[in-house]
C-alpha cells in the first residue's frame, strides 16, 4: 500500500523581492504565470502517470514567492489537474502562503471554493518601521482586514508568519507585534529570527554598516518571550518554530509535519524539492529553464520529473540521520525510537548513543515525560536547536552498517 504523500507547488512570483529573501523567486515576471500554471498541470499528470500506482494525497501546499499572485481560476486549474490525477483523501489540507496586500474578500471567497482550506498570511510585523525595513508592500491595517475577510469566507486555518531579529527592533516592539498579532485571534502562528543571507540587499547593508542586528542575547530574549506569551495565550508550540491553538480541532499543519516525520512529498515548479521512497529530487529553479524543459518533456523517471536537476538515492545511513535532525525539530511529540527500529531495522543508540549522551548531559535533549520511547528537545534546547542537528549530521557510516540489508 502507498503511503499517503504531500505535494508541494512553488509559485516564484513577486511583485518585489523583499530585501532579506534569499528565496527561489522572481519579480516582473507575473506575465508568465499562465505558462507556468500549464506546466505545473504537466508536471503533475506526468508524474501521476509515471508512479507505478495512484499515490493518495494528504496535503497540497502553495508556496513562494506569493501564490496569491496566481487568480483563483489558476488555483482550481492546478487542483482541478490533482484531484483527476492522485486519490485526495478525505479532509485534505490544502494551504496557499498569500501576502496580506495582494488579496480581497471577493478572491478568498472564491479561493476557498476551490478547495483551498488553510491560508498563511505573511504578517512579518505589526510595526511600520520593521515592514520598511523587510521591503515588505503592506501595512499591518491590510493584515487586519485579510484576517477578516479570510474568516468571512470560512477558511478552516488562518496561519500567521512572524519575524523577530529585525534591525532596529526592540524587544517592546516585538511584545507589542505579538500582542496586535494575537488579537487576531488566529489558529497558528509560525515565528523565524531574521537570517543575513549571501548576496541579499539586506546582507550588504549589514556588511557596509548601514544596518546593525540586535545583540545574540536579544534575539534570544525575543524567543523566550513569544514562547511564553503563547503558551500563556493557549497555543502549543508543536515545532521549533511553529505554535497551534490547543482546542478542540487539529490546528497543526499536517503538510509541515509530513516534513519533519520524514514522509514523502512531491515537489513542482521552478525550484521545487521532493523525497519519495529514499530519493530526492531537485527541479531547476530559473522559471524560463523550467518552462522549457516542461515544453520538450516526453518521459521522465519516477519520481523525478523532466526538470529535475537532480536524483539522489539516499543511503539508509543519510535517511537514519535526516530522520533524527528534522524529528528533533518537534519540540512536543520529538522522536520515537520505536518508529526509527521500524523502519530503519536499528536501535537508534546503536549509532548515535554518544550523542543523544552528550546532549541529555547538556541539558539539550530529554526523555519524553509521557511517553518513554520518545526523545525531544527541552525547552533550553529549542534556544539551541541548531546545534542539536547538527550534531546529527555529517557523521561517518559505522563499519556495522556497512553491509545491512537494510
Amino acid at each position: 500500500m502507498v503511503q499517503a504523500t504531500s505535494l508541494y507547488f512553488h509559485i516564484p512570483f513577486c511583485n518585489r523581492r523583499c530585501g532579506y529573501c534569499d528565496f527561489n523567486t522572481f519579480a516582473g515576471m507575473k506575465s508568465l504565470l499562465p505558462e507556468y500554471v500549464k506546466a505545473l498541470c504537466q508536471e503533475v499528470k506526468m508524474t501521476a502517470e509515471s508512479a507505478e500506482e495512484r499515490i493518495p494525497v494528504g496535503t497540497i501546499f502553495f508556496g513562494g514567492g506569493t501564490p496569491s499572485l496566481m487568480t483563483v481560476e489558476q488555483v482550481g486549474q492546478v487542483l482541478d489537474t490533482v484531484r483527476a490525477s492522485f486519490d485526495l483523501q478525505v479532509g485534505v489540507e490544502i494551504t496557499l502562503e498569500a501576502n496580506p496586500g495582494t488579496v480581497n474578500y471577493n478572491y478568498l471567497r472564491d479561493l476557498r471554493l476551490t478547495g483551498v482550506n488553510r491560508l498563511s498570511l505573511g504578517m512579518q510585523s505589526a510595526h511600520p518601521d520593521d515592514l520598511r525595513m523587510l521591503d515588505r508592500q503592506h501595512r499591518h491595517e491590510d493584515l487586519i482586514r485579510a484576517v477578516a475577510w479570510s474568516k468571512e469566507a470560512r477558511f478552516m486555518h488562518i496561519n500567521l508568519d512572524l519575524i523577530f531579529g529585525i534591525p532596529g527592533q526592540t524587544l517592546d516592539r516585538w511584545q507589542n507585534t505579538l500582542d496586535l498579532a494575537l488579537m487576531e485571534n488566529v489558529d497558528h502562528f509560525s515565528l523565524y529570527s531574521l537570517s543575513v543571507e549571501e548576496g541579499t540587499p539586506l546582507q550588504r547593508c549589514v556588511n557596509r554598516g548601514l544596518l546593525h542586528l540586535p545583540e545574540d542575547e536579544t534575539s534570544a530574549a525575543m524567543y523566550e518571550i513569544a514562547m511564553d506569551r503563547l503558551a500563556a495565550a493557549g497555543y502549543q508550540q508543536y515545532e521549533i518554530s511553529n505554535w497551534a491553538r490547543q482546542d478542540e480541532m487539529e490546528n497543526r499543519c499536517r503538510h509541515n509535519l509530513q516534513y519533519w516525520r520524514f514522509l514523502p512529498y512531491l515537489g513542482f515548479g521552478a525550484g521545487a524539492h521532493g523525497f519519495f521512497n529514499g530519493v530526492r529530487t531537485e527541479n531547476c529553479g530559473e522559471i524560463g529553464e523550467y518552462l522549457e524543459r516542461m515544453r520538450l518533456a516526453s518521459e521522465m523517471v519516477f519520481p523525478a520529473g523532466p526538470a529535475a536537476i537532480q536524483r539522489d538515492v539516499l543511503s539508509i545511513w543519510d535517511q537514519m540521520q535526516e530522520y533524527l535532525m528534522v524529528g528533533f525539530r518537534l519540540t512536543e511529540e520529538g522522536i520515537s525510537t520505536r518508529d526509527f527500529k521500524t523502519r530503519f531495522g536499528h536501535a537508534v543508540d546503536e549509532f548515535f548513543q554518544k550523542q543523544i549522551t552528550r546532549l541529555q548531559r547538556q541539558g539539550l535533549i530529554e526523555r519524553h515525560p509521557h511517553d518513554a520511547d520518545r526523545l525531544r528537545l527541552t525547552r533550553r534546547g529549542r534556544m539551541f536547536g541548531n546545534q542539536v542537528f547538527s550534531d546529527f549530521v555529517g557523521n561517518r557510516i559505522p563499519a556495522g552498517l556497512r553491509d545491512s540489508p537494510y
